[in-house]
Parts: structure tokens; sequence; C-alpha cells
């Protein structure tokens, strides 16, 4: 701020509070003056009621003596009036004291004076009632003593209310003066203050000039006498010229001390430059003194290490070691006995190898206790830094140089090392060459004197070669026949291959045919079966039940073994895929106990399933493959153990031994107090078809393909099973999985929705398995079926009148309306036909036209665009659903039918 705006901001300030007390003085004694009017008038105006109550009240007791003095009727009225006037008068002096004399002791006394009023008042209609009508014997007693005693009593209270009102004048009065005194009391003071901050304010205008010169002055005239590089600055936050001048003295300060910092900057990489010339030319007088390259390295490090204040080096050269690069200590300084260890070092090994690997310079500080000791007669420490510095030549990296120091090296001692090994890498190279070419002159020579002496041999020898040349030429043509013969074999091996693969198709393809030709008899057999096993309509005997479920169960037996020589089939042909996925232990746990709990409980066995403590939470395998290995295993030993117990124990374990030595694996043990198998019976019960004995099949049943189904699908998880059991004692089934639980699960993230859809569909599950516990299930899915899919026209097209004939019987008991088709031709004309309809089944294998072209017929139909079509195919190998989906089929399903996924693919498609 400047002078001449401090000096007016100054006055100016003074004389705005000047002002501002004037005005607050004015406005006080108007406050007070405003007051005092207030309390005078409103007092005044309460003494006034209260004389008005005195008057009126006597006016009221004239007049009422006047009514009953009996006047002329012409100047009864008269009196009246004025009575009421009075009335009046005195009803609203009380309402206006009411409201302006808040007082407790008002308050009751207004109470006392209007109860009486009224009193009085009642007291004089009834005597200007008296007058008016007729005089009666009491007319004298109330006139004389209840009006004259409440006048009385009115009058004192009126008295008593002016009292009072009087001395609150006075005390308002007196408060008034004393406030009258604080105001001009307040008033001196505020005059005194004012005056006081005036003069603290002019003087601190003052102070605040003549101190920021001072500290300018002060400032410079220390600066004659500084000799300090560091100059002192003027530390002032004012704006005024003052300050103005303090910042040009610190700018002048700063580029004053930039300047001295550049030239000392400047004399010191003089110095700098200087020193490092002198060095390095020091130390390149002496490379032609050197005789070979460990004089050399030698040399070096005597004159290196004490010019950057090293106290221990070593010198490592390339060498070839077996093929491969090699550093090898040549040259030392300072090297104690506790580093004898340390001679050489490969490529890429200790951070000498990598030095030279990286071709970089590598810079150690702050270094631990006990990296290494440097020791001399009086005794040993441990150095600060380590520099480690490659010497190269054209890129390549001929040698490197380590040094380690009690200090730190600087940056002065760093560029004298990387001038040194920049130049110390041609003198290596020139005196390796100039040694290579000593000992070429001297190999040369040898080899001159050894030629002399070998001519003569060769002489020798040249008769020998012309004997082995015609036995190579007879060799030769031995080799020309081993080389078509070997043609022959391949073309015969080609072949081969060829008719094993036409053989794995045909195989597939009677896999194929056979599935389709065994499920579709299946087919009509297990919804018949199972619809007479229902027993819907009630009409059946109970043997006849139990003729029904067995041949019903008849039926899924023979289903699961036709799954099972499938599953072997693509096994050995290695067409099974499997799906990895994450799978929880806990899972496992709770699907293994579901399934096999109640059996254990029937068959009256206790079965358990514990989990170890090192287990992790999940594991990586394909879930589905795993509940099948472990599902066949615990299966054999149920059918196998009629009393005692069987546990499922699962662990982690790392394998001392075999293919998966040291490595952690998932260890599934389930254990068995069944009947055991013999040792020589082992192995064999492994291969498909096959149990320990003709008895055990007889007696336990099963057709041995289980076992050898597990080992398969173990190995195509990556592990394995093992067998330890005593015939009579139980068995032990282990598998072995690997533990893959650290593999990331990203695709679930992507499936969110499916889940959430499956977590309904699970919720609504278990709420209707909950609601079918309190009635009967069977009636109410029977009754929700036919409401649902009554009345719905449902087309069939399929070439076996049994699969026709079980499909209508199981859709007509819920009311459907079903139409059918013998072949796929007929299908598509049957449909034209009757264009209302709403679902279709279509068989895939079917003569004439096939499934696959009816629905690609049908789908080129406009009308029929949007038309559910279910494929049924008795097939159930590889990708038969990928090839019904290509051909324009809205869902697939396999023979034989379930009936209840049946139904649920038509509740699906019906009401999409």
């Amino acid at each position: 701020m400047k002078f001449k705006t401090k000096l007016y901001v100054g006055l100016g300030s003074i004389l705005a509070f000047t002002a501002l007390l004037v005005f607050i003085l004015l406005y006080m004694l108007n406050q007070l003056s405003v007051n005092m009017n207030s309390v005078v008038n409103d007092m005044y105006e309460r003494v006034k009621l209260t004389a008005i109550l005195q008057n009126e009240t006597n006016n009221m007791g004239r007049e009422l003596r006047e009514i009953a003095s009996d006047p002329p009727d012409h100047i009864l009225p008269t009196i009246v009036n004025e009575w009421e006037e009075s009335h009046l008068n005195i009803k609203s002096s009380v309402d206006f004291l009411e409201k302006m004399d808040k007082r407790e002791k008002s308050q009751e006394l207004l109470v006392k004076f209007n109860t009486l009023y009224q009193r009085y008042n009642r007291i004089g209609e009834q005597v200007i009632t008296f007058v008016k009508v007729e005089k009666e014997s009491n007319f004298e007693e109330l006139l004389w003593n209840d009006a004259k005693l409440t006048q009385q009593r009115m009058l004192q209270i009126a008295d008593l209310l002016n009292t009072l009102q009087e001395q609150e004048m006075k005390d308002e009065l007196y408060r008034t003066r004393k406030t009258h005194n604080i105001a001009v009391q307040i008033i001196y003071a505020y005059v005194i203050v004012g005056l006081i901050l005036g003069i603290c304010a002019a003087m601190l205008l003052i102070r605040s000039l003549t101190r920021n010169l001072h500290n300018v002055t002060s400032v410079m005239s220390s600066v004659t006498y500084n000799n300090d590089a560091k100059l002192p600055r003027i530390h002032m936050n004012s704006k005024d010229e003052i300050g103005e001048i303090a910042i040009a003295f610190n700018e002048m300060a700063q580029k004053l001390e930039e300047h001295a910092a550049g030239e000392k900057d400047l004399k010191e990489k003089a110095e700098e430059q200087s020193w490092l010339k002198s060095k390095v030319a020091r130390i390149a007088t002496m490379y032609p003194e050197a005789e070979n390259l460990q004089n050399l390295a030698q040399m070096l490090m005597t004159k290196v290490t004490p010019m950057v204040e090293a106290s221990f080096g070593a010198f490592y050269l390339k060498e070839t070691r077996q093929g491969e690069p090699y550093l090898k200590k040549i040259a030392s300084y300072a090297f104690n006995q506790q580093n004898v260890g340390f001679d050489g070092f490969s490529f890429g090994e200790g951070l000498i190898g990598q030095c030279a690997t990286e071709n970089r310079t590598i810079l150690l500080t702050d270094l631990p206790d006990h990296y290494v000791r440097i020791g001399s007669g009086l005794g040993e420490a441990y150095p600060t830094s380590v520099i480690i510095l490659p010497i190269e030549f054209e890129g390549e990296v001929l040698a490197v140089m380590e040094l380690a120091s009690f200090k730190l090296f600087n940056s002065l001692q760093q560029k004298l090392l990387q001038e040194v090994i920049s130049n110390i890498g041609i003198t290596i190279n020139n005196i390796d060459n100039h040694t290579k070419v000593e000992k070429l002159l001297h190999e040369s020579q040898s080899l001159t004197e050894e030629l002399q002496s070998q001519s003569e041999e060769l002489q020798m020898q040249q008769e020998e070669l012309r004997l082995t040349n015609e036995k190579l030429e007879e060799q030769y043509g031995n080799s020309e026949q081993r080389k078509r013969e070997l043609e022959r074999i391949r073309l015969m091996l080609e072949e081969k291959a060829h008719q094993l693969e036409v053989s794995s198709q045909y195989k597939s393809e009677f896999l194929a045919n056979m599935s389709h030709e065994l499920r579709t008899p299946l087919n009509s057999l297990l919804i018949l079966s199972q619809m007479l096993a229902e027993n819907s309509e009630e009409n059946l005997t109970q043997k006849q039940l139990d003729y029904a479920r067995t041949i019903f169960t008849s039926g899924k037996d023979l289903l699961h073994l036709i799954n099972d020589i499938l599953d072997l089939a693509k096994v050995e042909s290695g067409k099974l895929e499997v799906h990895s996925e994450e799978v929880m232990v806990n899972q496992v746990k709770e699907e293994v106990e579901n399934q096999f709990l109640p059996i254990a409980y029937q068959k009256d066995v206790i079965f358990t399933v514990q989990l170890e403590s090192n287990l992790p939470n999940s594991f990586y395998t394909d879930k589905q493959r795993l509940l099948q290995i472990l599902k066949n295993l615990l299966s054999n030993a149920f059918k196998f153990t009629n009393e005692g117990e069987i546990v499922m124990i699962v662990k982690n374990v790392n394998l001392s031994s075999g293919a998966y030595k040291n490595n952690s694996m998932l260890a599934f043990s389930i254990i068995d107090t069944g009947i055991g198998i013999p040792k020589d019976k082992q192995t064999l019960i492994f291969d498909a078809f096959k149990q320990a004995d003709g008895t055990t099949s007889r007696k336990y049943g099963g057709t041995g393909l289980g076992l050898s189904i597990s080992r398969d699908l173990a190995q195509l998880l990556g592990g394995f099973i093992k067998v330890k059991s005593e015939e009579g004692q139980g068995s032990t089934f282990t598998l072995y999985l690997p533990d893959n639980h650290q593999k990331l699960v990203n695709e679930l993230n992507s499936s969110q929705k499916e889940a959430a859809v499956g977590l309904d569909q699970l919720e609504e599950s278990i709420q209707s398995r909950e609601s079918g516990e309190e009635i009967n299930k069977a009636d109410k899915d029977i009754m929700q079926r036919k409401a649902l899919f009554k009345g719905k026209k449902i087309l069939i097209v399929d070439d076996d009148m049994r699969n026709i004939f079980a499909l209508t019987t199981a859709l007509e008991k819920y009311e459907m309306d079903v139409v059918f088709a013998e072949n796929g031709q007929e299908g598509i004309e049957l449909l034209e036909e009757n264009p209302h309809t709403d679902l279709v089944f279509m068989d895939i294998m079917m003569p004439e036209m096939d499934g696959f072209e009816a629905i690609r017929h049908i789908r080129q139909l406009e009308q029929f665009n949007n038309l559910p079509i279910i494929a049924l195919t008795a097939k159930a190998m590889k990708h038969n659903r990928e090839q019904c989906i290509e051909a324009g089929a809205s869902d697939y399903i396999s023979k034989p039918v379930n009936l209840e996924q049946l139904f649920s693919l038509l509740h699906v498609w019906l009401y999409r």
C-alpha cells in the first residue's frame, strides 16, 4: 500500500469511526427519549383508567339511588341511560387495564373488581326491574345492603389499582432516570475510547512506516559486511513503495547469488576436468608396458583402485568354458582368504554375470553386514558401497571390474571409471589379438613340420581310401534297397491308420445306431410303465403296480447300461470332452451326502464324509465327471458292504514318487468294510465287463463297466485311481486329481443372469417340494397340467408306432389334441392342414424324409417360423443337440423320453 494511501486510509478510518460513534450516541439519546415518552404516556393512561373506575363506580351508585327514589317516568329513562353509559365505561376501562398491566397483583385485583362489578351490575338490573314493575318487600334491603356493600368494595379495589398504577409510574420514572444516567456514562466512555483508538491508529500508522524503513536500511547495511555467497533478504509483506524496494533488492540478491554459483560451478568443473585428464593420462601411460592380459589387469587394479579411494577390487576376464561364456578372476586388489572362493562367474550368475549380460554399470550402496570384509594387519571392516563396471569393445563385453570402498563413490570418481573402461576395452582387444597372432604363428610352425611328416602317411592312406570307396559303393546299393523297403512299410502304416480311422468311424456309427435301436423301444417301455406306475386312474392292484415299477426300474437300468457303454466308447475314441469349471469342495460333499445317506439308512450302514483342514475352498476340474467317478466308487462300496461303515475322506497330499512326484494333489479316499478284493484280482477289476470273479457278478450284479469308465475319466481329468484292499477286510479306492484351486474362473461373471434365473427356478422347485409334502403332489400336478395343456394341439412325427402310442397316451391324459404322422413329408402335409398346431415333436431318424430335412422345410414356410419344434432322437452321440438346433429345432430331447422333462419343455415352449 502506498504512503499516500496509508495516510488517507488512516485518517478516513478515524473520521469514519468518529461518525459512527456520534451516530450511536444520537441513536441512544433518541431511544431514551422515545422510551421516556412511552413510559409516561402508558403510565398516565393506566392512572387515568383507574380514576375512571373510581368516578364511574360513584356515578353508578348515585344513579342507582336516583332510580330507587322513584323518579318521574319521563326522567327515569335518562337516569337508566346514564347507568348504562357508566357500565360501558367501567367495562372498557377494565378491559384496557387487563391488556396494559400484566402484573400478577394487578390481574388479581382486576379479577376481583370484575367479579364485584358483575354482581353490582346484576343488583342494578334488579333495582331497575323493581322500579319499573313494582316494589317488593325486600327492595330496601337489596338496595341499601348488598348494593352499598358491593360498591364500597369496588371503590376499595379501584383505589388499590390507582395506587398500584401511581407507584408503577414512580418506579418507572426512577428507572428511566437511572437509565439516563447510565447512557450519559456510556457516552463519556465512548468518547474516551474513541480518542484512545484514534491516537492508537495514528501511532500504528507512524510505527508501520518507520519499521519498514528501518528493516530495509538494516538489511542493505548488512550487505557491505557480508562475505558469504548467500546474501540477506528483506522479508516484508507490505505493498507500498518500501515493499517495492524490498522486492527489487531481493531480486538483485537472487541474481548475484546465481552468478556467484555459476562461477563456482564452472571453476569446480574445470578442476574436475583437469583432474580427470591427468588421471586418465597417467593410466594410459601404463598400457604399452603390459605384456599380457593378466599383467594389464593387475597393473590396472593397482593404479585405479587408490585413485577412486577404493580399498578392494577384482578384475574378471571373459573366457569360453564348455562352449559357454565365463568370467574368470585374473587380478585383484587387497583380496583376502575369505574371498578365495569367488574365482569366476557364468554370464547371468550373480551381480558380476548380470553386469556382463546387461552391459550396464551396477552401483550398490547401504550394503548389508557381512557382505564382504576388507582387512589389513590391524583389523577388518565392511565397505559402504560397491561398483561393478562392464568393459566392452564394439558392444561385446570383454571383462568386468569390481571395486569396493568405505566411502560412497562420488560422481567425479564414477566419471573417471567410465573414462578408464571406455579405453581399456581397445587395449584388451589389441593384446588378445596379439596373443592370438603369436599363438597362430607358433602353431603354423608346428603344423609345417607335421605336414611334412603327414605327406608320407597320406600316400599310404590313399590306397586305403580306394579300398574303402569300393566298400562304400556296395553299402550305398544296400541303403537304396532299404530305403525302398522303408517307403513300402510307411505306405502300409498309412493304410492301416486309414483303416483304423474308418473302423473307429464305423464303430461310432454302430454305437449310434445301436443306441437308436435300443432307445426307441425303451422310450415307449419307460413312458408306458411310468404311467402305469403312477396309476392316475387308481384302477390297478398293488401287485400290478409292483409289476409296472419293476418294468420301469429295469428299463432305467438298461438305459444306464447303454449310457455307460457310450461313455466307454467315447473315452476310447478320444471324443469325450472335459469342461473345466470352479468346483466348491463343500458342494461335492453335499451332493454325495444327499444321494447316499438315504441308501446308507436303508442298508443300516454308517456313511460319513470328512474334509481335512488343509483343503482349499475350491479347485478347477469337470464337476460332472468328478461326481460320476465318486458315484461309481461309492455305489460299489455300498454294493459290497452289508454292515459296518463307509467313509469318504478328502484331503490335500504331496506324492513322493511316480509321475506326480512333489505335485500337490487332491485325494478322494472311499473306505469301506465290505468283502474286499484279492490281491491277484485288483488289476482285473478295472477291465471292462469284468469283476473280481463270476460268483461276485452273479451275487451282487453289475456289468463291470463302472471302474473301467472311472479309471479313464480320472486320466482325462489329469489324475488316476489307486486301490488298496484285503479279502474280507474291506477296500480303499483313492481318486487323485491335480489341485488347480488357484486358477481364476472369470467366465462366471458373464453368466450372472443365467445363475439368477437358475436360482429362481431352484427356489420355485424348493417351494413346490415343500408344498408337495402337505398335499398330494401327483394330483396337484395333474390338475395344473390339465389347466395348462387342455386343448393344445400337438403334432407327433415318428416312424415308430410304439413311440407314437406312448407319447399320445401321455399327452391325451392332460386333454391335449394329438395328431401324428409317420414320416417327414406326411408331417409337413398334416401341419399345413392344421395351421393352428401349437407344438411339433419331430423324430430325427425316419425313412423317406428324416427329421433334419423336415425341420428345414417347415422353417422355410413363413407361417411356421416361430412354431416350437422339439427334436426327438434315440442317438446320444456327440453334437446331436448342435445338429438339431442348426437345422432349426427349438429344443432337443433324447430317447427314452423322461416325462417330467417332456412336460417341462412343453410348459416352456407353449408359454414362452
